[in-house]
């Protein structure tokens, strides 16, 4: 299932990584000045959701791994043609349910082809660049999706100004309100390049939890940091940290955050040790939690002011 603009339109049925895809049309486009060609692609991510998705017709491949196998030539293809590839996790109980709430047929690719481009879902959208489907990619869509839903949340509790959407409204209010929310962003931003400052060069990962209403918000990010300071970090759990710190501190709701990994380099002789710091928010800032933390089955002690890292 895919949607592209730039070029002859596809198969939907087909571009689900069943067959081959076929052009409907031998004609390309012209592209529009400093516009990209956009391909965009709805991957199943585990057997299940590929024996379900067979019932619509999605696609006629005999096994998930046909399947796989066929979406990752039609990706390899679509990186050839196109100048912005990106994938998102088709997920057949959210498909249904968008069926259902917009009174259409499943098993129609226009159906399909609706779904996929929700401008609500953007959030789920990642670049590919390559990767194999069945190495990090995979899971990486996965939580694409757990993460979209997030940043909704958190942007229906900030008024719909996550992403700046109240820029375009005439107002003094609103102006004020997206200045609120970016300063808020900016701070969140800040206590994040904190955490991972004071803690070094290492392996971690970061969960933090918001407790807000409607339910909780969560984030988690695996993170790789040098000794020279430079971080590996997914772009889209790092949008995620940054979101949640942004309505924690926005709406100053308790919240707690745990890093935690091995501390080291090979700059230190390869050594490495376990390292688990925790932190908690009830207001306009963080700190060092008051006590010992345990949250998602890690334990940690007390972690370093973030106010004397520079």
């Amino acid at each position: 299932m895919s949607s592209h603009q730039g070029r002859a339109r596809r198969n939907s049925d087909c571009t689900a990584g069943g067959s081959r895809p076929v052009a409907r049309a031998p004609h390309r486009r012209q592209r529009a000045e400093g516009a990209d060609q956009a391909f965009v692609i709805g991957v199943l991510t585990n057997a299940a959701d590929f024996a379900r998705a067979r019932a619509w017709g999605v696609t006629d491949a005999p096994d998930f791994e046909r399947y796989l196998a066929d979406t990752a030539e039609l990706l390899a293809d679509a990186l050839e043609r196109f100048d912005t590839v990106r994938a998102r996790m088709f997920h057949p109980q959210d498909f249904a349910e968008f069926c259902l709430l917009h009174g259409l047929d499943p098993a129609e690719a226009a159906a399909r082809d609706r779904y996929l481009v929700n401008p609500p879902l953007r959030t789920q959208l990642l670049p590919y660049q390559g990767e194999e489907l069945a190495g990090d990619y995979l899971p990486r869509l996965v939580r694409a999706r757990e993460n979209g839903l997030t940043l909704c949340h958190a942007d229906l509790l900030l008024d719909g100004a996550l992403y700046g959407a109240a820029q375009g409204a005439e107002g003094e209010a609103d102006e004020e309100h997206v200045r609120w929310v970016r300063s808020a962003y900016q701070r969140g931003g800040e206590v994040f390049r904190r955490m991972l400052v004071g803690a070094g060069a290492g392996v971690y990962e970061l969960r933090l939890r918001v407790d807000a209403p409607g339910g909780r918000l969560t984030a988690a990010a695996r993170v790789l940091q040098w000794e020279d300071g430079v971080v590996r970090i997914n772009d889209e759990d790092l949008e995620l940290v940054c979101a949640v710190l942004c309505a924690g501190l926005a709406l100053e709701l308790p919240g707690v955050a745990v890093l935690h990994g091995s501390q080291g380099s090979a700059a230190t002789c390869g050594e490495y040790l376990p390292a688990a710091w925790a932190w908690s928010s009830g207001g306009p800032d963080w700190g060092p939690a008051a006590r010992p933390v345990r949250l998602d089955g890690v334990a940690a002690r007390p972690g370093y002011s973030l106010g004397t890292v520079c």
